[in-house]
């Protein structure tokens, strides 16, 4: 079902909005958009939306099942502001984000729903999780030269590490319970990264609530929900694995010949499985058997 607006959608679908889980998919391109909608319906998201310019093609099914609504994709924060801009509608219901070309992957997904997982970390008492962004990348740039392939996809085995989120308004002391996560292409190709961007943490999945907002940098207003686990035990992490970062990197002129291939001597392939992403410790499966 299309709808002409963020506003028009609401006015539609609010009422039922808060039961969730929903996704919402922003389409900065056409890339991969029908493979990213149906990843998260196998997920078993009950709502998707996907936030598009107008003219977006899907195919039937997805014109069906999920929602199309005519965003500006472009905008200064367009993903952070239109989560926002539905945050109230929200209020209740757990909600996961991304970009065309993402794919969430949480322990254990391939025999677990969503609705389960969020269930189980409802009852440890928390309201968001951390999630990484891993970075994928076709093998071969000759044969897919906008790096994005789901038959050649690799990642990087290593190369991750961790960094205290230091706190301004304290005299920069660490954060309790905060990281800023770095690794993957962002990198590795520093010198085409503002400094900005270069983090791969995000608060991508998290309980909407009145007042709550999302800020560009993916974190939220509530500090509690920014943490990465409950302070007496290690809580679940999750992973998006995404080709946004390879995408813009091939796109970008500044640094499309500068990357003759993503692949060096720690680049894996891709299993699409969560087994290993926690082998790789991209993810922690916490007390969730």
């Amino acid at each position: 079902m299309r709808h002409p607006s963020i506003s028009a959608f609401l006015n539609t679908r609010s009422g039922t909005l808060a039961k969730g889980p929903v996704a919402l998919v922003m389409a900065e391109d056409e890339v991969e958009i029908d493979s990213t909608l149906a990843h998260l319906q196998t997920c078993g998201f009950r709502d998707v939306i996907l936030l598009a310019p107008e003219g977006v093609e899907v195919t039937p099914d997805h014109e069906s099942a999920v929602h199309i609504v005519t965003h500006d994709v472009f905008a200064e924060a367009a993903l952070p502001n239109a989560v926002n801009d539905m945050m109230q509608a929200l209020a209740g219901a757990w909600v996961h984000y991304c970009y065309n070309a993402e794919y969430l992957f949480y322990p254990f997904c391939e025999t677990r729903r969503i609705g389960e997982m969020l269930t189980f970390h409802t009852e440890e008492r928390r309201s968001a999780m951390l999630t990484y962004v891993v970075d994928l990348y076709a093998g071969d740039l000759g044969q897919n030269g906008n790096a994005v392939s789901l038959t050649d996809a690799w990642l990087d085995k290593s190369g991750y590490y961790a960094l205290a989120r230091k706190d301004p308004a304290r005299n920069w002391e660490p954060k309790d319970r905060q990281m800023d996560c770095f690794g993957g292409l962002r990198w590795r190709f520093e010198e085409h990264v503002p400094w900005t961007r270069r983090k791969i943490d995000r608060i991508s999945l998290f309980r909407a609530k009145p007042g709550l907002r999302l800020l560009p940098d993916f974190t939220l207003t509530d500090e509690e929900m920014n943490t990465f686990a409950c302070p007496w035990h290690h809580n679940l992490t999750a992973a998006v694995c995404s080709f946004r970062t390879a995408k813009a990197l091939r796109a970008n002129p500044g640094s499309r010949h500068a990357v003759p291939t993503f692949r060096w001597h720690n680049s894996v392939p891709f299993d699409w499985h969560s087994q290993q992403l926690m082998d790789l410790g991209l993810m922690e499966p916490g007390q969730w058997f």
